[in-house]
């Protein structure tokens, strides 16, 4: 009852030693603190990546193991997280387009795209091939220039 009491007064009287960020539940507080011992105690089984939280250990398994729990509705897509499938459902099937170009005006659906399309109009090249000296303006141009090396 008194948990209960915590969350409805926003009540927050557990403290971080190092950076006095405050938290509701005790547990709260010892999962952030993780952040600052750079404690992981979770372990894949698979691949020994190490994770602060079960949860994000559960998550990671999924690359391995092919699982993707969250359907759309509408188109069947299908994601390892629900973030990812809200994500989706909102920039896809709303057809929202929040992030706009302050050079051209044209308008993206999230920050990494206008990021990516914004080198269009700087020039930079960020990505870079690891197997010889070609650089490109996103992503998708790097993964086909790097097929030339996989054949």
């Amino acid at each position: 009852m008194k948990r209960q009491q915590v969350i409805h007064t926003g009540e927050r009287p557990y403290c971080c030693d190092v950076c006095n960020k405050t938290f509701r539940m005790p547990q709260n507080l010892k999962f952030h603190q993780r952040v600052h011992t750079g404690e992981r105690p979770y372990c894949c089984d698979v691949c020994n990546k190490t994770f602060s939280h079960k949860g994000n250990l559960t998550v990671h398994q999924r690359v391995h193991t092919g699982v993707r729990p969250y359907c759309c509705g509408v188109c069947n897509a299908t994601f390892t997280k629900e973030g990812l499938l809200l994500f989706h459902h909102q920039r896809v099937h709303t057809g929202e387009y929040p992030y706009r170009c302050d050079v051209c005006n044209r308008t993206l659906r999230n920050k990494e795209s206008l990021m990516i399309h914004q080198n269009l109009h700087t020039g930079e090249r960020p990505f870079c091939c690891n197997m010889c000296d070609k650089t490109c303006r996103t992503p998708y141009h790097l993964k086909l220039h790097q097929r030339l090396h996989t054949g």
